[in-house]
């Protein structure tokens, strides 16, 4: 019974080192290589993908808080970009009004 059972292990121990074996030669091989690259590509295109949807939502978020125009409307803005004021100018009276949010 315990040869059976050393020979087994053996055995197993023996199907698994040359199973990773050959993956780990395959990686190295002409086909692996391009299978390598191309999973690099198909990955940093979805990162690149991902980071430009977030950062338009960013922005759009920020120019609805803002009250900005939103970007890309050509119709809003006449085809040119307007200059939204920042708030009172230095010729406007102050005024007495408390606006919710600000400091």
């Amino acid at each position: 019974m315990r040869r059976g059972l050393w020979f087994a292990a053996g055995a197993g121990t023996a199907v698994y080192v040359m199973v990773r074996g050959r993956r780990a030669a395959e990686v190295f091989t002409v086909d692996g290589l391009k299978d390598r690259l191309g999973a690099f590509e198909v990955g940093a295109r979805v990162f690149r993908d991902e980071v430009a949807q977030a950062s338009a939502e960013k922005e759009s978020e920020l120019r609805d808080r803002l009250g900005l125009v939103p970007h890309g409307t050509p119709a809003l803005t006449g085809g040119r970009h307007k200059a939204v004021p920042a708030g009172p100018t230095t010729s406007d009276p102050p005024t007495e009004t408390s606006e919710e949010g600000s400091i």
